[in-house]
């Protein structure tokens, strides 16, 4: 069978789900300086870099809870999409209502109509993927980079001497442990999610669903005797796992058919997101409205009338328990 190429960053082939590769991979150092592997580098400043998000998007998501995380609000400015995302890719639209209800923002640096334009300003013949985030320089009119795992390692290094905020999520005495935790969350969780959601054959469906779920059964049994998933201290790995969770029972359950169990079910795993949600500034990341009308309305090869469904409320504020788990 031949590839398929769809809007989301991905292929389907075999009736497997296969996401592509970010392709702007520059590097924000303190002064400037060449980046990892000898990537141009760019100058940490403030106001001189720009995000390009949507709510939706666990990736993006990543990018807009670093940039809470370390004090980063009044230093890097943020366009928010809207949620719906069709055959044009995400789009600018915006006005009142989407506002309130979504929080979008238009694009408030050029008045572009789509993310689509972006990319086309870098390469007039570009034909890669329109993905989110990303992260613009508005010095020099220019991607630095679309890639969230790079981004969020950027943010949590190269600005404290601007912030003065010195909070490590990517310690050196534990990125062994962090990358192992993420290789583990990316492919059977973050990406398994999609794996099942938009797999074509059921061969496909019912290995990556078991995947999925076996690696949930895997940290819950982790965070039982643990509070994060390097140890006692919260790192990159846990917000990375985190993003996916938010996510979970309002939206994979049901749309990618991720119903073996929903998140709340799982003791440590559910009290570990509410943990994660009721730290400063982090609940004012997610909008489960551009969350539910992405996903029900934008794919529409899985739900072909775009119908948003009502899903039971769910509290995040309630009191988690991993204080007296783990005093």
């Amino acid at each position: 069978m031949t590839s398929v190429k769809n809007s989301w960053n991905s292929s389907i082939k075999n009736g497997e789900y296969q996401r592509k590769e970010s392709q702007f991979r520059n590097w924000i150092t303190p002064d400037g300086s060449a980046g990892i592997s000898g990537r141009e580098g760019f100058k940490a400043e403030a106001d001189r870099y720009h995000l390009y998000v949507s709510l939706a998007c666990p990736w993006a998501h990543r990018t807009l809870v670093f940039r809470q995380l370390k004090g980063l609000e009044n230093l890097i400015t943020v366009s928010v999409v809207h949620p719906d995302m069709h055959d044009k890719g995400w789009s600018f639209k915006h006005d009142e209502a989407s506002a309130q209800l979504y929080g979008t923002t238009g694009d408030d640096l050029y008045g572009d109509n789509f993310i689509g334009e972006k990319y086309l300003a870098q390469d007039p013949d570009y034909s890669g993927v329109n993905s989110v985030p990303i992260l613009w320089d508005k010095k020099n009119n220019v991607i630095v980079n679309n890639e969230s795992s790079e981004i969020i390692r950027m943010f949590n290094s190269a600005f404290n001497d601007i912030s003065g905020n010195t909070l490590d999520f990517y310690p050196e005495h534990l990125r062994g442990k962090i990358d192992i935790e993420n290789e583990l969350v990316y492919h059977k969780i973050n990406n398994g999610v999609y794996k099942t959601g938009f797999a074509t054959t059921q061969e496909a469906y019912d290995k990556n669903v078991t995947a999925l779920f076996a690696a949930l059964e895997q940290l819950d049994q982790k965070l039982s005797t643990q509070r994060y998933l390097t140890g006692n201290e919260l790192t990159e790995a846990d917000w990375r796992l985190w993003v996916t969770l938010v996510r979970f029972d309002s939206v994979y359950h049901t749309h990618f058919k991720c119903n073996l169990k929903l998140i709340e079910q799982y003791n440590n795993i559910y009290h570990f997101m509410l943990e994660l949600y009721q730290m400063p500034n982090i609940a004012k990341t997610v909008n489960q409205a551009h969350i539910k009308r992405h996903y029900y309305a934008s794919h529409l090869a899985i739900n072909p009338y775009g119908i948003v469904p009502i899903s039971h409320k769910q509290d995040w504020t309630v009191a988690h328990t991993r204080d007296e788990q783990f005093s």
